[in-house]
């Protein structure tokens, strides 16, 4: 991403007496030198590294911003309102002050004397003033965490944006979530990598003609209609988002399904239903809860006959920022919740089930960002015009950020296959899975 501002005719050296100078050994004393991005203030100076990508300061608001919201949520707001843009690829700037904050290890906490000294220069700076407006696509919940109502209104404030921008952003199957790239070949897209990730799950489901499957957050039903289209599943779909519930009944009228799929806008908590010989949950757990998980894990199994058979796909985090930060969990989800892999493996087995099988896909979503970035960037004026600027350096930002968190390992993603035994163990499970990696068509197709 390119800043679009016209650079004002001013000074571009990096004197100490310039704007750009005092910001810039002001940040040096908490980040370290020399500093991991250069630094051009309104008024044109610049100060910091040259080889650096250079951070774009286009209003003295940006400094105020930062003063009110110190840390990742006001960097994050100053460059959603494009007082803050990075020139060059933003990527590799967030990875640059990434990689520096790591090598140097945590800072500080700023002291009464550090923010004292930042207030005086934003004053000097004509950079104080009243609380900045935050931009477009806060996120405002209230009620009980978790309740059944904050939990709709956490659903409606990401997925229910706007079906027309999940279709901008998405591969037609209108798949959200980690792909899965079997190929390097040219002409392989995400398409085809989000049709090998709802055959891969299919597979290990044990799918067939008459199955009983119970989708529970079925997205817009990119998994539901695969697996009733291409393996003669009966589905039950499950989702709190109106505009989901929606989308996908019109999908499977269209394509002549309705037999076989049941759209139902519903909470998990609310189905009752057993004896599924099948139960896929595909990156919803991470916004179930914390305390709510356990009893979310008995839902799993209870809805299961003896010898059916789980599979959840969900993100992974170590316990530092479960929630994905700051930035994350007020502009995207709300109340998401993330543990490390083997705590998630180990409540689906406290719940009664036996897990079988655990596959990491985290350069798989790499990948699947820099698609879906890549499309945005593409098409930016269209989802500008669609949702507003702000709204769209918000997705800009996270596709970005969240690339680089599956890159540097800060989080990870885990299909967990499980099963319930029977009360004499019998899994139903098959003891060598090679077919789930079988090359070619699924004979049901």
């Amino acid at each position: 991403m390119t800043s679009t501002q016209t650079r004002p005719p001013a000074a571009r050296s990096g004197p100490a007496g310039t704007t750009a100078g005092r910001l810039a050994a002001l940040l040096g004393s908490f980040l370290g030198d020399p500093l991991p991005v250069r630094i051009r203030a309104w008024d044109g100076s610049e100060s910091g590294p040259d080889d650096a990508p250079t951070v774009v300061l286009n209003s003295r608001r940006a400094l105020r911003r930062l003063l009110w919201y110190p840390g990742e949520l006001g960097l994050a707001e100053a460059y959603i309102a494009g007082e803050l843009d990075i020139e060059g690829d933003l990527g590799e700037g967030l990875s640059r002050v990434w990689r520096s904050v790591r090598e140097r290890g945590a800072a500080p906490a700023p002291t009464l004397g550090d923010r004292a000294r930042a207030v005086g220069l934003a004053a000097r700076l004509g950079a104080v003033g009243p609380r900045p407006a935050p931009p477009a696509g806060r996120a405002d919940l209230s009620g009980a965490l978790h309740s059944k109502a904050r939990d709709r209104a956490a659903i409606h404030h990401h997925y229910d944006l706007s079906n027309d921008f999940y279709a901008l952003l998405l591969d037609p199957s209108m798949a959200y979530s980690c792909a899965y790239w079997t190929s390097d070949r040219p002409g392989y897209t995400v398409a085809d990598a989000q049709r090998d990730k709802l055959d891969l799950v299919c597979r290990k489901l044990g799918l067939a003609p008459g199955a009983r499957l119970l989708d529970i957050g079925c997205g817009w039903g990119s998994l539901t209609l695969h697996a009733a289209r291409h393996y003669g599943a009966h589905v039950t779909a499950i989702t709190l988002s109106a505009q989901q519930h929606a989308f996908v009944t019109a999908r499977a009228a269209e394509l002549g399904l309705d037999d076989r799929v049941d759209v139902q806008l519903r909470d998990y908590r609310d189905v009752t239903e057993g004896g599924f010989d099948a139960v896929s949950t595909i990156e919803m757990g991470e916004h179930v809860g914390e305390a709510e998980y356990p009893a979310f894990a008995r839902v799993l199994h209870d809805r299961l006959r003896p010898e059916g058979r789980l599979l959840v796909q969900q993100m992974s985090r170590r316990h530092r920022a479960p929630g994905g930060g700051a930035f994350i969990e007020t502009y995207i989800a709300p109340d998401m919740h993330m543990r490390p892999v083997g705590e998630t493996a180990a409540l689906i087995e406290d719940a009664g089930l036996e897990v079988r099988q655990v596959e990491a896909l985290r350069e798989h979503y790499v990948r699947t960002c820099a698609a879906w970035r890549e499309t945005l960037e593409q098409r930016w004026d269209e989802f500008a015009a669609l949702v507003g600027a702000e709204t769209a350096r918000v997705w800009r930002l996270y596709l970005v950020g969240g690339a680089l968190a599956f890159q540097e390992r800060r989080m990870g993603v885990d299909q967990i296959l499980a099963v319930r035994p029977t009360e004499d163990g019998v899994s139903g499970a098959p003891a060598t899975p090679v077919d789930w990696y079988r090359a070619g068509e699924p004979g049901a197709r």
